[in-house]
């Protein structure tokens, strides 16, 4: 295995003695260095949107939204896939994130998991793949059997696959539809991809799922309209969302929160609209699920 090559691997010449530095020091030097993360993503964003358009087809066909990864990687897709349904009021299924080793790999690194490709078709398998889906490898190397094996059986049933590397000419886009490719140079701490790779993975996480489900009608606005009210602070961001959507006070929001049934879209429309519960229900049907098709 020769890792030479690899980004990621390299000896950072700008933090060589990063033993001899003081807290402050070092501190202004992770920050320099974190800066050219975002930098390297916008590089990217042609590479990004149209995976983001397959995400949006794939899910007004009923399909799903999965991502793979060994350690770091795994974990950030699982953070991701989770994030997805308090905010966007989701099912587990629509987005899911696979990690090699499975659930005991979230917090302990399951050694080997990651160097078969049998267990990236498998994981899948589990899951009942099928034509409509997404698969989006992620991989700061750009080589992990795991995620390699998923996606070379998501493309053998149809699926659309994407990847996420943060090398160029990684190994992994050669089996994926959609490789997106950061290079933000090399670590901070040398091979230690939990820092600015996986930060630039997050970033473009943030983006794949975010702007996706924008597409479908989760967002009014800039307010998260299908966020899930699922604990007192929820409720009261709720109540907020409906008053900012609507101009009401919040008295108003409160009580058309419960006309619908802890529905903030749906008040939102009741109240935007003049509707009862009933009738915009039906307004958010014929409008694919997006209130500004139903004012």
């Amino acid at each position: 295995m020769n890792l030479e090559k690899l980004t990621t691997e390299r000896r950072n010449q700008e933090t060589m003695n990063l033993d001899e530095l003081t807290i402050k020091d070092a501190l202004e030097k992770m920050n320099q260095e974190d800066q050219k993360v975002a930098i390297a993503v916008k590089e990217a964003l042609p590479q990004i949107e149209p995976l983001i358009q397959s995400i949006i087809a794939a899910f007004n066909a009923g399909g799903r939204l999965i991502y793979m990864g060994a350690g770091t990687s795994g974990r950030l897709g699982v953070l991701d896939a989770a994030e997805c349904v308090p905010t966007f009021g989701v099912s587990p299924e629509m987005v899911q994130g696979l990690i090699a080793g499975g659930q005991e790999a979230m917090t302990v690194a399951v050694e080997g998991a990651e160097d078969s490709k049998a267990f990236g078709q498998k994981d899948l398998e589990a899951l009942g793949l099928t034509n409509k889906d997404v698969v989006i490898g992620i991989a700061a190397s750009g080589r992990t059997p795991y995620v390699i094996g998923g996606l070379v059986y998501a493309d053998s049933v149809g699926a659309v696959t994407g990847s996420i590397s943060c090398n160029k000419e990684a190994e992994i886009s050669r089996y994926a539809q959609f490789p997106i490719e950061v290079d933000a140079g090399p670590e901070f701490l040398t091979g230690s991809t939990r820092l600015k790779s996986g930060t630039a993975q997050k970033l473009i996480l943030n983006m794949l799922s975010t702007i996706s489900m924008i597409g479908i009608g989760k967002v009014y606005n800039n307010l998260m309209v299908d966020v899930k009210p699922t604990n007192e602070k929820l409720v009261e961001r709720s109540k907020r969302i409906i008053m900012e959507a609507t101009n009401c006070d919040y008295e108003t929001a409160a009580a058309y929160f419960i006309k619908a049934d802890e529905n903030v879209k749906l008040a939102i429309v009741m109240l935007l609209t003049n509707s009862s519960k009933e009738v915009a229900a039906e307004k958010l049907i014929q409008g694919n699920n997006f209130i500004k098709n139903t004012i």
